[in-house]
């Protein structure tokens, strides 16, 4: 009886691991053709995610960078802090962190329409941007929707986005916002949005 209680123990076990490391693979996922070096934007669920969406009257308050590969997708992005004790800044994070219901409500992958060597300079200059300081009107720093830009324009690829002129308190000035990126020319919706489950 032991035994037998030993064995389905074990296999109850590998069950588990088995279903926890399916479930990661579909949180991994994303459209077929996702490549690194496009964008992933979210619409998010914290307060600074809806007053960027007040200003900028658009369907995403944040964006992303794909690095990676199916399977193994990571984002790198810039953010204010998402995790306890971490500063604000440039970050590299799994894309099941970055799309988790916590902080997104839902997401949607764009193309950037580009060839293989200036996305893999795009890919390397976001990722050397880790570190950077989160700064909306201080040029040491970035915001999120200009790390991607800069990081594909330094790669020889220019997204020809216009800046919208935003009359902030203290921080007037020309601001890059979710939608004037998501209007380039060089990008193509690739994943539709992905909403949250009915009840979640």
């Amino acid at each position: 009886m032991t035994f037998a209680r030993a064995a389905l123990r074990r296999s109850g076990g590998a069950l588990l691991l088995a279903l926890l490391g399916a479930a990661a693979h579909a949180a991994d996922a994303l459209a077929p053709g996702a490549r690194e070096g496009d964008l992933i934007f979210r619409e998010g669920t914290e307060a600074v995610s809806a007053a960027v969406m007040a200003v900028d009257r658009g369907a995403y308050s944040h964006v992303g960078m794909l690095v990676g590969q199916p399977g193994s997708w990571r984002v790198v992005h810039a953010t204010p802090s998402e995790v306890r004790g971490r500063p604000d800044g440039v970050v590299v994070d799994t894309l099941a962190f970055f799309t988790d219901a916590r902080r997104s409500r839902r997401h949607a992958v764009y193309h950037v329409q580009a060839g293989d060597d200036a996305r893999r300079r795009a890919v390397g200059l976001a990722l050397s941007m880790r570190g950077r300081p989160f700064r909306i009107a201080d040029p040491a720093g970035t915001y999120c929707t200009e790390l991607v830009w800069k990081a594909w324009r330094d790669a020889g690829l220019d997204l020809e986005v216009r800046f919208t002129p935003l009359a902030l308190p203290l921080m007037p000035g020309r601001y890059l916002l979710p939608s004037d990126l998501l209007a380039s020319p060089r990008l193509r919706p690739l994943a539709q949005d992905v909403p949250l489950p009915a009840g979640s």
